[in-house]
């Protein structure tokens, strides 16, 4: 039976806030900052223009706070009010967008559906109930310590595009965590046009990178215990209002559950049409930052669709998440490579670390077919046995001793 999902008019905000094109970068951060949101629709008179957003304001360092957001929008995915949640969800993971607009009928906005939205719809459903958090989390490629500065924290700042970082003390304890809504609460304020204020912004914005990371950070981290269901995960991020929970062992951190991740599960429920190309796979990669160039990323593509043609032989794969955690080497290409792959007979992870990128993936890749091989022949030896089985109980049943008195009784009178 197929399952039934929400659709985008069900999950959105009606009416959302917008911003003129042509308002100042201070007047949008106000109202990010004001009703702790991280997108806004950009309108140009009635007509949806853009969406501007924390993570395009954080990409440039020295901006000024007049800057038009028009100049820094960029371009969403737009929703119609039909699209199921599961549609939703990955039209945001393929946009790397918190929230994305609504349109109606007349190609007017009506609303708007983010990530919180999704999550909180997903609370109860039975995906969420079936994994732990352990199967679903990305790796910590990253802590910040408690005493360093908001400078350090902003030469890292592509790691914050993700998720919110963890704060460690000396121990490596988790006593908190940093976003990048933080980061845009100290080095961008209000302000007005004139020479002095901009001076005064530029001399405050020096002071801002040097204060330490414990007074910007959230704190106490928001967290659930290894072994924990999904629906917990989700259920602690929309009570606490977070993108990401940190999955904890013994007071340290483990891995985190973002919003990301937990979406991740609603694109992975897309009915897989018959015959579908893999090319129709969701693929996700983070932890390039940024870094890779096109050939890079074409060899990755080029591995990964490989990979894809040799598992659609077994079964249909519909999303797969690679995370890449580069090394703190000299030797360009150490890294260690995650993978998750959603499919329609369930999950399977791998891992491997390789002094190349390329070989790690290629390696992955193979790993998860040998594990797609290896699941799908020994369900057919269950259904086998199975079968046989039913076979067994049916030549006991004829050889029950009173059905075969009975049957000769039958076969001596008829003599």
């Amino acid at each position: 039976m197929a399952e039934i999902w929400p659709t985008a008019h069900d999950l959105m905000t009606p009416g959302p806030i917008t911003v003129p094109h042509d308002a100042p970068l201070s007047e949008a951060l106000g109202l990010m900052r004001g009703r702790r949101i991280h997108e806004l629709p950009v309108m140009r008179g009635k007509l949806l223009v853009g969406m501007i957003t924390f993570e395009s304001i954080a990409r440039h360092t020295n901006l000024s706070l007049s800057t038009k957001v028009e100049h820094l929008m960029v371009l969403p995915h737009l929703l119609l009010e039909s699209t199921p949640l599961p549609e939703v969800a990955q039209s945001l993971l393929a946009g790397g967008m918190r929230a994305a607009p609504v349109m109606g009928k007349r190609s007017q906005l009506v609303g708007v559906v983010s990530r919180t939205d999704l999550v909180r719809a997903l609370m109860d459903a039975p995906v969420t109930a079936e994994y732990r958090v352990e199967q679903i989390s990305s790796p910590i490629t990253a802590t910040i310590g408690e005493e360093e500065t908001v400078d350090a924290l902003l030469s890292q700042v592509r790691l914050l595009e993700d998720h919110p970082m963890p704060v460690v003390d000396r121990s490596g304890k988790l006593v908190g965590a940093v976003g990048i809504s933080d980061l845009g609460r100290v080095l961008w304020k209000p302000m007005g046009g004139g020479k002095r204020d901009a001076e005064r912004h530029k001399s405050g914005q020096g002071h801002s990178r040097g204060l330490f990371v414990r007074s910007i950070m959230n704190t106490p981290a928001v967290t659930v215990e290894v072994g924990s269901t999904v629906a917990a995960a989700a259920r602690r991020m929309t009570k606490e209002r977070v993108s990401s929970c940190f999955v904890e062992q013994n007071g340290k951190p483990v891995g985190v559950v973002s919003q990301g991740d937990l979406i991740g599960l609603a694109v992975g429920r897309i009915p897989a049409p018959a015959g579908a190309p893999t090319s129709d796979v969701f693929v996700q990669i983070q932890g390039l930052r940024g870094s890779a160039d096109a050939e890079q990323l074409a060899e990755i593509d080029r591995l990964i669709a490989q990979g894809l043609h040799r598992i659609s032989r077994h079964v249909h794969p519909v999303l797969l998440n690679l995370h890449v955690s580069p090394h703190a080497t000299h030797r360009s290409g150490n890294a260690t490579v995650e993978v998750r792959l959603h499919t329609d007979k369930g999950i399977f992870y791998a891992s491997d670390t390789e002094w190349n990128l390329f070989a790690g993936i290629a390696t992955l890749m193979e790993e998860l077919s040998e594990q797609v091989s290896r699941t799908r022949a020994n369900e057919r030896r269950q259904r086998r046995s199975e079968v046989n089985r039913k076979h067994a109980d049916l030549d006991e049943n004829v050889a029950d001793p009173e059905l075969e008195a009975r049957l000769r009784g039958r076969d001596d009178s008829e003599e």
